[in-house]
């Protein structure tokens, strides 16, 4: 297993550094990331088109903080060469980076959509169901976040179960809006700028749950990816020596 202690274990002090270093500026780009989330959402339930557009000039700077993290872990991989632990973390960070740019690119989505809606000039139906996914989807990645920072698998264990809770509201928010369509096909346009806005939610929940899995990854030694969550939970909770 790894813990935060284990990152101090190297006789060299450069080395505790930089592992040290390149896993807080994950974190930091995280932070980020949970924040374009929050406001995306916030902007399209608020018709603000100015905070909108404030979340898609941000992605920018999350493209470059993705490159800037690539290039750490490709010199901590060329001039150190780890093993075990120190190897599952650049492999976790290297992936986790991935995961958050693309949270990064799907708040863009929903900020797109909220600026076309603050045009449009109408609250179309499912802004309760925005409210209520987005809150789920950007806790999801904060608490991912969290579980890296703490090396804790029990709670990305929980992040990958709360994405089955998020896929099956997602599916019952469609089929509602979907069927209001057909009652309405007046607001179909307006509408489906709503589902693309779900659709880019339920895909940012898939990528904390990544990011989840990652971190049971790196702390218990074993991919998960493709187990399930009941064989996530058996690997989660083995005793270990």
């Amino acid at each position: 297993m790894i813990s935060k202690e284990s990152l101090n274990h190297h006789i060299s002090q450069q080395f505790n550094t930089e592992l040290e270093e390149v896993r807080s500026h994950l974190l930091a780009m995280g932070g980020l990331v949970e924040k374009q989330v929050s406001d995306a959402v916030s902007a399209l339930i608020n018709a603000d088109s100015g905070l909108a557009q404030q979340v898609r000039e941000i992605d920018d700077q999350i493209d470059m903080m993705e490159r800037n993290i690539d290039e750490e872990c490709l010199r901590i991989l060329a001039r150190r060469q780890p093993a075990a632990s120190d190897l599952r973390l650049i492999i976790s960070i290297s992936k986790s980076v991935i995961d958050l740019e693309r949270i990064g690119d799907e708040s863009s989505k929903i900020a797109r959509r909220a600026i076309e809606l603050c045009e449009d000039g109408e609250a179309p139906r499912g802004y309760v169901e925005v409210r209520h996914i987005g809150e789920q989807v950007r806790k999801m990645v904060q608490e991912a976040l969290d579980a890296f920072a703490r090396f804790d698998a029990e709670l990305a264990l929980s992040v990958a179960q709360h994405d089955k809770i998020v896929d099956r509201e997602y599916k019952t928010a469609i089929r509602e809006l979907a069927t209001y369509m057909m009652e309405d096909p007046r607001a179909i346009s307006r509408v489906l700028s709503v589902i693309w806005a779900l659709r880019s939610l339920e895909r940012i929940g898939d990528h904390a749950r990544n990011i989840a899995e990652l971190v049971i990854y790196l702390v218990r030694g074993t991919d998960v990816r493709h187990l399930g969550l009941t064989r996530m939970a058996e690997e989660v909770n083995k005793p270990r020596d």
